[in-house]
């Protein structure tokens, strides 16, 4: 079955990871913890991997333990200057553009941040949607409940016309669960995922022979 669609996760997946942006995200998380929650610096890096596990990201454990304020949150955490850690990437657009599916931004994160990422790596006009963690609430990736979401929002109904393409293998993995295929962004290949690039500009290397009908 040829491809329809393709999800592009956003952070450590347009933008390689070296580029150290998503430490920073991180770091803030952090600092949003500590300075507006109060809670102790010794306990953030334990509550923030039991939300990460339980939940699918920090946020929605935030939310689902505390009550934090959402938009407050994704706001303060995304609060950086993007042109420090990116720069426009014209071959990343060449071969986006190149592709005849539709292609969306499927995120953990929100517009805002999502299209301000866009901007920094040139790559404006490229996508046709954006969905985000406000679009799939109260559920986020991994959850398959995001992935339907997702699915009715780019006007797709089977998932094996799907591609999902991430930096987490948990989220490829619950992909293909579902029936999508899969690419994980990585250095080194896993079986619970179809493919792994090491970077997204080599994506046509495993599109072969699966969009000549789309």
């Amino acid at each position: 079955m040829t491809l329809t669609t393709i999800f592009f996760d956003l952070d450590d997946t347009l933008y390689p990871a070296s580029s150290g942006l998503w430490r920073e995200i991180k770091e803030r998380m952090n600092l949003y913890m500590r300075q507006r929650m109060g809670f102790p610096p010794e306990q953030i890096p334990h509550l923030r991997e039991k939300y990460f596990r339980e939940y699918g990201t920090t946020l929605r454990g935030l939310m689902a333990y505390h009550e934090v304020d959402e938009a407050d949150f994704l706001a303060f955490v995304h609060d950086l200057p993007l042109d420090r850690y990116l720069a426009p990437d014209p071959g990343l657009r060449a071969v986006i553009e190149a592709l005849p599916t539709r292609n969306l931004v499927f995120t953990n994160a929100d517009r805002g941040h999502a299209g301000r990422v866009i901007a920094a790596l040139g790559l404006d006009g490229v996508f046709e949607a954006v969905v985000d963690v406000v679009a799939v609430a109260p559920y986020c990736k991994p959850n398959p409940e995001a992935f339907g979401i997702a699915m009715r929002l780019a006007g797709e109904t089977d998932p094996r016309r799907c591609l999902m393409i991430d930096d987490q293998l948990r989220t490829v993995k619950a992909a293909r669960d579902l029936g999508m295929l899969t690419v994980l962004i990585a250095d080194r290949p896993s079986d619970e995922a179809d493919f792994t690039l090491s970077r997204l500009r080599d994506l046509p290397s495993v599109l072969n022979g699966r969009l000549s009908d789309c």
